[in-house]
This record gives structure tokens, C-alpha cells and sequence, in this order.
């Protein structure tokens, strides 16, 4: 049989965010439902196509589309689930000299400062995508491009802070060229707190 696990979409208190409008929440907590919802269905599809285990040679092209789309859907429910997670209103900006984040950059960078052009960078490419930060077994914390959603993500990492530059993040805040001001927006939004508390 296929997965019977079924989820569902969180919610998140992020109304009057400092530069990152309402409106523009609204229709990315749709987005993130629909990546809920399109998850669900392929789990559905996938169980009904294995049936009792004996996959039909017939259905293992329809098999195998729908496991390429699944991580997609699925990192897109995800990592949406991070990243509002990682914010709140008045956040208090940059992370605070003492805590496990800011000791962790500079342990990782050298200094936080430095720490921050790579992850600013990071999320400036041209690209669609996710700028994350993930700490290593080691408990290093290292800054990534995760492609679309699903390429780039490091296995076995732990996610620590997520931010989704998709335009679709900022676009009715934004001019498509103002990606750069997003991320100050998202800065002055972080939960310095969730992010201390996912590292190791």
C-alpha cells in the first residue's frame, strides 16, 4: 500500500509583518495550501496506483511522474512551514550578540556580519528558490540555494532559517528588480527565538 498519511495546512499568526503586507501573506498562505493539498492527492494517487504492492507494468511511467512530483509538492509544503514559522511580528532584527544563532555564525564565519553577506547573497541570485541555513552533525550552520524546492536541500542537515525569494513573496510589495528590500523585510521579521531554538 502507499502512505496513508494525510496533513494538514497550518496556520500562522503573521498579520501587520514590518514590510511584507497582508496582502501579500494572504495569497502565499493559499499558495501553501495548495502544495498541502497537492501532496495529499499525490500520496492518494501513488496508493491507489500500488493498490496491494503489485504495481501494474502498465502504471510505472504514471508511478514514477508522480514520485518526481512529489518532491516538489511535498519540500513546497515544507519549507513554506519554516519560513512562517521563522517570522513574527516586530522582529527584533538582526540576531543578538549571547545567542546560540549569532555564536554559531561567527564559530561558522568568523563573525556574523560575515555570516549575513553570504546569506543576503545567498538570496540574492537570480533564481527561484529558498536562501537556508542548515547546521551539519557537526553543529556548523552553513548558508544554501535550494533550487525550485526540491533541489538543493542537504541530507541529513537541519534546517535552521528559511527564507523563500520566489517572487511571489514580495511581488505585490515590490518591483520584480526590489528583491533586495524584500530580504531587509524579512530580516526586520525574524524569530530569533525559533531559529535559536532549532539549532542543536
Amino acid at each position: 500500500m502507499g502512505t496513508k498519511t494525510t496533513y494538514t495546512a497550518r496556520t500562522f499568526d503573521l498579520s501587520d509583518l514590518t514590510g511584507i503586507s497582508n496582502e501579500t501573506l494572504a495569497m502565499h498562505f493559499k499558495l501553501y495550501e495548495g502544495y498541502v493539498t497537492n501532496t495529499n492527492s499525490y500520496n492518494q494517487r501513488v496508493a491507489d496506483l500500488l493498490g496491494d504492492g503489485n504495481l501494474d507494468a502498465t502504471q510505472v511511467a504514471a508511478f514514477s511522474e508522480l514520485k518526481r512530483r512529489f518532491g516538489f509538492e511535498y519540500n513546497g509544503m515544507v519549507l513554506h512551514e519554516y519560513y512562517f514559522e521563522n517570522m513574527q511580528k516586530h522582529g527584533a532584527g538582526d540576531a543578538s550578540k549571547g545567542d546560540k544563532f549569532y555564536a554559531a555564525a561567527e564559530a561558522s564565519f568568523g563573525s556574523y556580519d560575515v555570516w549575513k553577506a553570504d546569506f543576503v547573497n545567498t538570496g540574492k541570485m537570480r533564481s527561484v528558490g529558498w536562501a537556508a541555513v542548515y547546521q551539519d552533525h557537526s553543529g556548523a550552520i552553513s548558508n544554501h540555494w535550494v533550487e525550485q524546492h526540491q533541489s538543493g536541500n542537504v541530507a541529513g542537515f537541519t534546517p535552521i532559517l528559511i527564507m523563500d525569494v520566489w517572487e511571489h513573496a514580495w511581488i505585490k510589495d515590490y518591483a520584480p528588480s526590489e528583491r533586495a528590500k524584500y530580504i531587509e523585510a524579512f530580516f526586520a521579521n525574524i524569530n530569533w527565538d525559533i531559529v535559536n531554538g532549532r539549532l542543536g
